[in-house]
């Protein structure tokens, strides 16, 4: 009996519980806000264009004028292997001759006394041509450079010492005229 009257009780808490939520109440609805007012717009006012400023003559940037005043490239002996105190000559040469891309240049190569002359001959083509080679490496143009070889002649130095012979061993770059 206990058990019937706990679930009447429990019934009628869930009628009671049910009949207040189903009462109908007073829904709030939200309003439309009124329409914005317009603010008025001050007056625009018209601008006269500006005259265009005066240009100055426009000149080109000026263009650094290359120097090629070069030292000589030097070689180790008997060889057309440059030596390392040569590569920073080389380095300004192609920075200058960068400057001015269309410039024809010649290369004029030459040897100690050392040697005979048909094989001085060849390794002064050989060291003028490795200067070419160091420069189309470096990205200027092949056709910018004429290779000569003038073998033992022409020295700058005395052959008759080492020092004299080492400065004899050189490319020379000269502005092709």
């Amino acid at each position: 009996m206990n058990l019937i009257k706990n679930y009447l009780f429990t019934a009628l808490i869930g009628l009671s519980v049910i009949t207040m939520y189903s009462c109908k109440a007073k829904k709030m609805v939200a309003k439309p806000d009124p329409a914005p007012v317009a603010k008025p717009v001050p007056p625009v006012e018209e601008k006269k264009p500006e005259p265009a400023p005066q240009k100055e003559a426009e000149q080109p940037a000026p263009t650094e004028k290359p120097d090629f005043n070069l030292d000589n490239i030097q070689f180790e002996f008997n060889s057309a292997v440059l030596k390392t105190a040569s590569f920073a000559i080389l380095d300004k040469a192609v920075t200058e001759m960068k400057k001015s891309p269309d410039t024809k240049f010649v290369l004029n190569g030459y040897s100690s006394a050392e040697g005979t002359p048909e094989h001085n001959m060849s390794l002064s083509v050989d060291r003028a041509n490795s200067v070419k080679s160091y420069f189309v490496n470096a990205g200027l143009k092949a056709s910018n450079f004429t290779i000569v070889g003038h073998g033992e002649k022409d020295p700058i130095s005395s052959n008759d010492s080492e020092e004299g012979r080492m400065i004899n061993r050189r490319t020379e770059i000269k502005v092709q005229n």
